[in-house]
């Protein structure tokens, strides 16, 4: 995502919460999702404020960007950590793969899982974190 080229050309105002770029960031981002591509969010400019890099590259984490384009060595600690799986994600990843691969679910959509409803949908998702994992050997 190209932030400083949307600012510039929308004349939007660069904001910490990035509140002006959210709507056209989540739109790229369903894009990319639609075209199953990956997406990485824009740069953080002020590289020598790592707490403010952090938040942002939570934020972009949590809205599904799958990393952050960097522009100097001191952000590479910060986005690896907000980017990789968490120790929990990968254990519930691994519990529903599992729980897919019993014989008693062999077939089935939807399953049940620890009091919730589990679909195939979620299935892959947990697969593509797992792989992911894996890639990044987290």
């Amino acid at each position: 995502a190209g932030t400083n080229d949307l600012i510039k050309d929308t004349g939007v105002l660069a904001t910490p919460d990035r509140a002006y770029l959210l709507p056209w960031l989540m739109q790229m981002l369903l894009a990319a999702r639609a075209g199953g591509l990956d997406m990485l969010d824009g740069v953080f400019n002020d590289f020598r404020d790592l707490d403010a890099f952090a938040r942002e590259c939570t934020q972009a984490a949590a809205m599904g960007f799958d990393g952050k384009t960097l522009i100097h060595p001191s952000q590479i600690e910060a986005a690896n950590r907000a980017f990789a799986p968490s120790a929990q994600a990968l254990a519930e990843a691994r519990a529903v793969k599992d729980a897919f691969a019993e014989a008693q679910n062999s077939g089935k959509g939807v399953i049940a899982l620890n009091g919730r409803m589990v679909e195939r949908l979620h299935l892959a998702q947990a697969e593509k974190l797992l792989a992911k994992a894996a890639a990044i050997g987290a």
